[in-house]
């Protein structure tokens, strides 16, 4: 029996064989992108790239899916080897800092870009690559208890006034939530070619 024996069943045979071969690449493995990676190859993608330069904070702990043995480890590192163990999938992980000096770089083998960066500049980058190069991205971030799950063309990119994110109450239940919504937006879209953009509070 197949890993994936109840996403075929909803999905369909043909959906599931679309989402193994199509890469994406996740900027950033806090909070969101680290369980949106996590939630994509358990859902049936396996070829997923993931970016960050960040290590494991024992603060991370309790809304990222990271152990108290890991504190002091590279994010994307932890990541990938976790995956494999888990479900054998195999993630690229680049324990690099995304500038506009490398975007092509890191990203040039992208298909889709998710974007969930904690910083303005990054985010700005990786808009900017994708927007250049007709790269589908999708942006999901949150605040207190508002988030946004948005595509390329409509995103507009948070005021660094805003960049000290790890500083904000953050609760797991809405990080669970956005990250939920992102991953559907993303196999809709892949399924349907539709992109859907969500607001939530």
């Amino acid at each position: 029996m197949s890993i994936f024996f109840h996403e075929q069943l909803y999905r369909t045979n043909a959906v599931m064989a679309k989402l193994k071969n199509y890469p994406i690449t996740i900027c950033g493995a806090g909070a969101l992108g680290a369980n949106i990676a996590e939630n994509l190859a358990q859902s049936g993608f396996d070829k997923l790239t993931v970016i960050d330069r960040d290590r494991i904070e024992e603060r991370n702990l309790s809304t990222q899916p990271y152990y108290r043995s890991d504190v002091g480890a590279f994010k994307a590192k932890i990541l990938a080897n976790n995956l494999y163990r888990a479900i054998g999938t195999k993630v690229d992980a680049k324990t690099k800092e995304l500038i506009p000096a490398n975007t092509t770089q890191l990203l040039q083998d992208s298909q889709l870009i998710v974007d969930v960066f904690d910083n303005s500049v990054a985010r700005q980058a990786v808009k900017d690559y994708a927007e250049q190069l007709s790269i589908p991205c999708l942006h999901a971030g949150l605040s207190a208890d508002y988030a946004e799950v948005i595509w390329n063309d409509i995103y507009r990119v948070p005021s660094q006034v805003n960049d000290h994110v790890c500083d904000y109450p953050l609760t797991r239940n809405l990080v669970m939530l956005t990250v939920a919504v992102a991953c559907e937006a993303i196999v809709s879209f892949i399924a349907t070619a539709q992109q859907r953009n969500f607001t939530i509070t």
